[in-house]
């Protein structure tokens, strides 16, 4: 009983569409991601998780958001999705407000790469398209690694999201970085899959903006904007090499930590 009378005082979302102002159906065709002054706090009278946080993701720009666990990294994708609503500021995108629009005409307009993808039950086909939106034929554009499957498009299997969201087409590309993989005994095998896939989003999402949540130093090395989270602030925004290079640069203190921890344990630190 305390349980569903927790949940019966839930504010509810934001409403799905509005209708009289709803997206084209080609937004966001550039993908620059315009955050301004944003704060955002998880429930009233709570601290400030995000403490202020201004900068732009120019489209096509590929952004690594680091920073130690806590930092508010998370927070600032969720804030994109409006997961969780600013308490002050606003996050433009292609020129238009996000906090203006439906939750559904926000939410699928972008693609996600999540760090542990989910699979549901059913065809590879639901998996891929969920809400019947592409032809068979579009689907078939996967067909590298459906082709293997003995029953096509509806035989039963994991599909992963990196294929859902190279269906979509979209400009905007979240990516939160997969930490599952074993320390030191999986570490080759794991780093050996990291690549594969980040080579497969430089190819796919070329002309996408893509934003990742790194735990690992190398997934951010060949991005072309690293921005630096610290306490719900940001501390650093500026290209990788630069930030290396940059004496007193926290990341490249980051840097300079992950190999040490790298080099001593065999696998990686999270950090």
């Amino acid at each position: 009983m305390e349980r569903l009378e927790q949940f019966m005082h839930i504010p509810s979302e934001a409403p799905e569409t509005i209708e009289g102002n709803r997206p084209a159906l080609s937004w966001p065709d550039v993908g620059k991601v315009e955050i301004h002054d944003l704060k955002v706090r998880y429930w009233p009278n709570a601290p400030m998780v995000l403490r202020g946080i201004s900068c732009t993701f120019e489209g096509g720009h590929k952004i690594g958001i680091v920073g130690r666990t806590g930092s508010g990294k998370t927070t600032l994708i969720s804030s994109l999705f409006r997961l969780v609503e600013p308490e002050e500021g606003m996050v433009i995108i292609d020129g238009l407000n996000i906090s203006t629009i439906g939750l559904h005409d926000l939410r699928s307009h972008f693609g996600v790469i999540p760090q542990d993808p989910t699979l549901f039950s059913g065809s590879v086909r639901y998996n891929l398209d969920p809400l019947s939106e592409h032809t068979d034929q579009e689907l078939w554009e996967l067909r590298e690694t459906v082709e293997e499957k003995e029953e096509g498009l509806y035989s039963l299997g994991k599909t992963k999201f990196l294929k859902a969201a190279i269906l979509l087409g979209t400009s905007v590309i979240e990516k939160k970085e997969d930490t599952s993989a074993g320390r030191s005994h999986g570490f080759n095998r794991q780093h050996n899959r990291l690549s594969i896939i980040q080579k497969a989003i430089r190819r796919e999402f070329a002309d996408c903006t893509v934003i990742t949540v790194a735990h690992r130093i190398p997934t951010v090395i060949d991005c072309t904007m690293v921005l630096l989270i610290s306490d719900g602030e940001l501390v650093e925004y500026d290209e990788p090499m630069k930030l290396m290079n940059k004496e007193g640069s926290l990341f490249g203190q980051l840097v300079k930590e992950y190999w040490s921890h790298s080099g001593n344990a065999g696998g990686y630190s999270e950090d």
